[in-house]
């Protein structure tokens, strides 16, 4: 009874868990074990060489959502998601005031705003605030052309901006400063 020998190993599982010096014995455990505790249905991930698409992006022939978008398209998409189209058609509007009520008209006065249907336009003289006056049923019908029937529905007409007439050695009391048609 002097010498130790290993007890044999009952059965197969035994058999491998008996440890090996090469290592390989843990590398294959280790294996088994992680293929076992894999749902069945889902696929490992290969670590080497060129990946496979295993989900529903196949690339083929022909175009999808992930191709290379044309810009004006993209543009058109981000206006209509935000809400964007009256507004881009008033500022077009404003850009293209001279050309809309004609250049004498368009030399006197120019659009300052636009909310809820009311366009401020402001004009360089008080006879021209007079005579854009007398123009705005004509100038409504032709803006709504551009921008879709009812969406001008009150141009409001204002005059210059002028100092307001409020000191000086040579002042009346109660008088309204120089005026437009002043010098």
């Amino acid at each position: 009874m002097g010498e130790e020998q290993e007890p044999e190993p009952q059965s197969q599982v035994e058999a491998e868990a008996v440890h090996q010096d090469d290592g390989l014995d843990l590398a294959r455990a280790a294996a088994r074990a992680a293929a076992g505790s894999m749902p069945k249905g889902v696929r490992r991930r290969r670590t080497g060489g060129p990946r496979r698409r295993t989900d529903s992006q196949v690339s083929g022939s022909h175009p999808d959502q992930r191709d290379p978008q044309l810009l004006g398209s993209q543009l058109e998409r981000l206006v209509a998601e935000r809400g964007w189209e009256l507004e881009l058609r008033v500022r077009g509007v404003f850009a293209r005031w001279p050309e809309l009520v004609g250049e004498e008209v368009g030399a006197h006065c120019t659009p300052e705003a636009f909310t809820d249907g009311k366009l401020t336009v402001r004009t360089d003289s008080t006879a021209w605030a007079t005579q854009l006056k007398l123009l705005a049923p004509a100038l409504v019908r032709r803006l709504n052309e551009e921008l879709g029937h009812g969406t001008v529905t009150l141009i409001d007409i204002v005059g210059p901006h002028l100092p307001r007439g409020v000191g000086g050695r040579r002042r009346t009391r109660d008088s309204r400063g120089p005026r437009d048609t002043y010098g």
